[in-house]
Parts: C-alpha cells; structure tokens; sequence
C-alpha cells in the first residue's frame, strides 16, 4: 500500500468543521466500517487490517461462505478488531440480463435461498468463531422482502445493505458511503465528494454512519482517504468508530448455531 501524495487539507476542513460541532455538542458521530468480498488471505486484505489496526479501527468482514478458506479463518482467528458477517452464500447472480445483479432474490425457489443462508450462516460461525457476528450482508446490497421474513429464524440478528433502511421485520445496520467508484473508474471516489457526503450525514441523521469499502479493488486514491478519514476522525471527540455487534441487538450469552 502507497501513497503517492498527501490530501489537501482543504479538502478535510468540513469534516473537521462537522466533528468540531458534534464535539461541542457532547454529542459524536458513530461511525462502523464494512468492508466486502472477502475469502482469502492477499495483500490488499492485509493492508486493510494493517490501517484498521494502527488507527483502532473496527472492522466487519463481509465474507463470501462458499468461497472463504480455512487460511482466511487462520489468519483472523487472533485479530481482535474484526468481525466477521455473512456475504450471501456464493455471490452468484440469479437476476436475469434486463435486472440487477441479485443473489438473494426470488429467481430461485425460496427454500433454495433459505438453505443457502443457513449453510453460510452455520459455515462462518465455525470457521470464524471468535470474530462471528449473526449479521447478513446480501451481495450488491439487494434482497428480495419475502427471504427477509426467513432470517430470524436462521438465527441473523441483523441485515446490513446501502442506503435507508427498508425493513422493519430485522434490525438494520446499514451502510451509507461507498468509496468506490462503481459507474467510472472502479477506484476510489473524489475525496471532496466523500467528505461532503459524510458532513451530510453528520449533520442530517443520529444513524451511525456506515463506510463501505472493498479491499480488493481499492487503487492508491482510495487507500489515501480511507487512511486520512481514519486519522481524522480517531484522534477527534466528535467521533467514534463502534464495532458492528454494539449496533445489533442484544444477545443471549450464547445464541449457538441455527437448527
């Protein structure tokens, strides 16, 4: 990971503006960062736990269970600032040419889907046991209301897609900022662009605020800001970084595996 030049300043001051006013208000930001696509150990995947870490960052994994290795589960069994969430079972797309790429949709039988999950959802709380959180990320951030109604069930306690949150029959921890610029160049977005839309955030919503990154695509200019946001907002009182199970809802000492 390098960085071949240093942000503007400039390009900070209305963050630093926003968190100033949280500060003064005794009131900070939460801030909770969600990263996807993970299945393996890279480097990419090491940078990201490396800047986590220095900036005592917590992290959530989105890891794909049909793709996750056991040298992904060795090598986060003793890292303690991240969580581990369920990304889908595949990451497959089902949706036909005309829709949005969609795993979790009805294009299958429901029952089909629902077994999908729950393999996922009893594969990662094994591999990932330490780091295990009962939260599901569905790939592209798309899934059909009628598997929503399932998840409780397979023992989620939480569902996490982009945006406003559009269901009420789970708890929802969503993100709201992807650095990622998915329509151009699929590297990091403008920083002015990010940091505006994060001061939106910080002054229209009490939500804590979710940043989503993908580690394996990331070029130098989405390391740059992700580095700067983390040394910005760590170091000020009118932030906090929280891990993602202080934003589900409570759990027994010992929810086990679905049955």
């Amino acid at each position: 990971m390098t960085h071949s030049a240093q942000m503007n300043p400039l390009i900070l001051a209305p963050l630093m503006y926003a968190l100033n006013s949280r500060e003064q208000a005794g009131d900070p930001v939460q801030f909770w960062l969600r990263d996807d696509d993970a299945v393996e150990p890279t480097q990419p995947l090491e940078d990201l736990l490396t800047l986590t870490e220095r900036y005592a960052i917590p992290c959530t994994l989105a890891i794909i269970p049909a793709r996750s290795s056991d040298a992904l589960a060795q090598r986060l069994f003793t890292t303690e600032h991240v969580a581990v969430a369920v990304h889908g079972w595949s990451h497959d797309n089902y949706a036909p040419d005309d829709e949005k790429k969609q795993e979790l949709g009805l294009h299958r039988p429901l029952n089909e889907v629902v077994s999908e999950l729950k393999r996922g959802y009893t594969l990662l709380a094994q591999q990932h046991a330490p780091n295990f959180v009962p939260l599901l990320v569905p790939p592209w951030n798309r899934i059909d209301p009628a598997i929503v109604l399932e998840l409780n069930a397979l023992g989620f306690q939480g569902l996490s897609t982009f945006g406003a949150p559009t269901s009420s029959a789970i708890a929802m921890v969503n993100t709201h900022v992807d650095i990622i610029d998915w329509r151009g160049s699929r590297g990091g977005r403008d920083a002015g662009e990010l940091v505006k839309d994060i001061v939106e955030l910080i002054e229209n919503t009490q939500t804590p605020i979710g940043i989503l990154t993908h580690h394996l695509v990331h070029d130098d200019a989405a390391w740059q800001f992700l580095q700067q946001l983390f040394s910005t907002t760590s170091a000020h009182a009118g932030a906090k970084w929280v891990p993602v199970d202080h934003l589900l809802p409570a759990s027994s000492p010992d929810p086990g595996l679905p049955s």
